[in-house]
């Protein structure tokens, strides 16, 4: 698991308790989602190329590191995706957002894209690939095969929590791309939720649960 990196800080274990709780509601939902995805990008961008720039002080004029903001894209699978990168732009303002849009068959469990739309200049950004659950790793692997037949070359993917079934599958098809994990839980059960979890993400941040 040397390219996976399962984020055990305090911080983030705290909030993914309040997310597991079948008490919590959408609002204070998605503020978790979203702070938690910052903490996890903080990760995964430690070692994103800097460049100088003059920054003038109110005492003197330094050159001072900075980060391309715009070379940056957030690509959130859709729809719970969209809880992390709505979070992350608030830290990068100015990253760009592609989107794939996938939904699971009920009865493989497989995923299926229905949409896709991305920058032009994908193909030369640091993509953050998005998705609060990695269950099956099926939608996961579908996203990055769509990001790589668009030549993008730097991928990252960031989830919340996932299932050691779908951290297998991810790591046997693309052992290159790092992995970052606010926790490892369990098992799937028979329908391929992730145990103990926190059910349906995309349902609970935008308040459809039934």
């Amino acid at each position: 698991m040397s390219n996976t990196h399962i984020l055990n800080h305090p911080v983030i274990t705290h909030k993914i308790s309040l997310l597991r709780d079948q008490e919590t509601q959408p609002a204070n939902f998605r503020r978790l989602v979203g702070d938690i995805a910052q903490l996890e990008a903080y990760e995964a961008l430690k070692d994103i190329a800097t460049h100088k720039e003059t920054v003038v002080t109110p005492l003197e004029t330094i050159q001072a590191d900075k980060i391309e903001e715009t070379n940056i894209c957030l690509v959130p699978i859709l729809r719970a995706g969209l809880g992390m990168s709505d979070g992350i732009s608030r830290m990068l303002p100015y990253a760009c957002v592609g989107h794939i849009g996938l939904y699971r068959d009920e009865t493989t469990h497989e995923a299926h894209e229905y949409y896709a739309r991305f920058p032009k200049k994908v193909a030369d950004m640091d993509v953050l690939l998005l998705d609060p659950m990695l269950a099956t790793g099926g939608s996961a692997v579908d996203a990055v095969r769509q990001l790589r037949a668009r030549g993008v070359k730097r991928i990252s993917f960031l989830c919340i929590i996932a299932a050691p079934e779908g951290v297998a599958r991810f790591e046997k098809e693309f052992p290159d791309i790092p992995l970052y994990i606010g926790a490892l839980d369990r098992e799937l059960n028979e329908n391929c939720y992730i145990l103990p979890g926190l059910g349906d993400a995309g349902d609970r941040i935008f308040g459809t649960v039934d």
